[in-house]
């Protein structure tokens, strides 16, 4: 009933630029009401405590029926006019913040249309943060548990508010202050102001999607890229350290914190690499190649998916680089997808200890984040991640596969769906219009893997869980 009034914004755009979709979304608010005033009803009454076992189906249902809702503009209109399964595909690739499309023509398509696209993501981002730093950490899963348990400084110390719903509304402050100030900076920089909020939405969410089929390379300027960049690694941090800024009125300890170090130098790295192999090979002039190069760097390293040109056609290792940095992806506690960066600093820290054991079999060598010991529970928990990701990566991609497509393209689709990133190779290296119906569904549960952090959805699937 809560999601319907997401409808409002787009009925204002309609009758705002005239665009003939206000029957569309007025229609889509009732439907979506009434399902849920229907859902609702027969249950007012009921109080009951919520089990741990209960956090795991709300999070996983809250994903799924939000998405299946958010499909039905798309489903009932007319321009564009869409089938079932690719509504589906637009709405949770928009709230998963994956920014997949199946969409062409973007250039001439309906504000109103344009802008719930939009709005979709910069909704989805914000449940993803809330749902990061607030919920998962009491179900035991996702990378804010580790982060919270064991490491040190801001987070630790300081403690995010104790109950839920304050932390919940510190973040929504802080997410809507950073869409401001993005739109703003957007709009000083030459976008109109339609598409410097539209494009806020996507970039603090981490989204991708775009108002125009050429995406920020639409725009050609470098004002627009900068304010893309900043903003798309801002988001791309743990928004538990902007609590910490917004509330303690501080920036020290974003230095002490070393996932955000490993974060920053790792896109760093990326993008000097990306640079001077455009360099190398002569595709740009050097100016072009260090701007193209490091706005896609941080653009697919961070999981956003904005484009300036199209990097499928780099020579060389280039676009399998890229697509690999997504795996890393961004921080834990952020609207970004892949296995965070967190996970990876871990298990970097213990290929380091096994080294060194094998030097000095005897030795007592523990792995600290900072200056604290890491438990080997957690350990244990990040490996299992990590398999447990290897394994549904290659099944999905076997799935993919069987069904008709080529290596390249089941291997970037499936690797951008489980990674929330949106752009790929081979035949989706421009959109996801050609995908054949079952590698779209196969394509939307591995967007709800991704953004469930895998052992949420994962665990609804096993028979111990429905025992009472």
């Amino acid at each position: 009933m809560v999601f319907s009034l997401t409808m409002l914004p787009p009925i204002a755009i309609s009758l705002f630029y005239a665009d003939g979709q206000l029957t569309l979304f007025t229609t889509a608010f009732i439907v979506i009401f009434i399902v849920g005033l229907g859902s609702w009803l027969p249950t007012r009454r009921e109080r009951r405590e919520l089990r741990i076992r209960d956090g795991f189906v709300i999070t996983i249902l809250f994903w799924v029926v939000l998405g299946a809702a958010g499909a039905v503009p798309f489903i009932l209109g007319e321009s564009p006019s869409m089938t079932v399964i690719d509504a589906l595909f637009e709405s949770f690739s928009g709230l998963t913040t994956t920014g997949s499309t199946v969409l062409v023509g973007l250039d001439s398509m309906p504000r109103s249309i344009l802008y719930y696209r939009q709005q979709l993501q910069w909704l989805g981002g914000m449940g993803i943060v809330v749902l990061a730093v607030a919920i998962l950490p009491m179900l035991g899963v996702g990378g804010m548990q580790l982060y919270r348990a064991e490491m040190p400084g801001p987070l630790k110390d300081s403690k995010l508010s104790p109950r839920i719903a304050e932390t919940a509304k510190a973040l929504w402050i802080i997410y809507v202050v950073l869409t401001i100030a993005c739109a703003g900076s957007y709009w000083l920089a030459g976008m109109t102001p339609f598409d410097a909020i539209g494009h806020a939405f996507s970039t603090v969410a981490i989204g991708g999607f775009s108002t125009h089929d050429g995406s920020i390379g639409h725009f050609d300027s470098v004002g627009i890229e900068l304010v893309a960049i900043i903003f798309m690694l801002i988001a791309g941090m743990n928004f538990s350290l902007h609590f910490v800024a917004w509330h303690s009125r501080r920036v020290r300890h974003y230095l002490a914190d070393p996932e955000w170090r490993t974060y920053l130098g790792f896109v760093g790295i990326i993008a000097v690499i990306i640079s001077l192999a455009l360099i190398e090979q002569d595709v740009y002039g050097v100016s072009d190649s260090i701007r193209k190069g490091f706005f896609q760097s941080v653009s697919i390293a961070t999981t956003t998916g904005f484009s300036t040109d199209n990097f499928s056609v780099w020579p060389t290792f280039l676009p399998f680089l890229l697509l690999m940095s997504a795996f890393i992806g961004a921080c834990g506690g952020s609207a970004g997808g892949g296995i965070k960066v967190i996970r990876v600093l871990l298990l970097y820290k213990q290929g380091v200890r096994e080294i060194m054991r094998l030097i000095h079999p005897n030795a007592v060598i523990p792995i600290k984040l900072g200056r604290k010991p890491v438990g080997s529970r957690v350990v244990e928990a990040v490996w299992g991640f990590l398999a447990a990701y290897v394994l549904v990566f290659a099944l999905l991609m076997l799935v993919v596969m069987a069904i008709g497509e080529d290596p390249i393209t089941a291997y970037s689709v499936v690797g951008s769906a489980l990674n929330n990133l949106g752009p790929a190779l081979g035949e989706a290296a421009v959109n996801y219009a050609g995908m054949a119906d079952g590698t779209k569904l196969v394509l939307i549960i591995a967007m709800l893997l991704g953004r469930l952090e895998l052992f949420t959805l994962l665990v609804v699937l096993t028979p111990a869980f429905w025992k009472s």
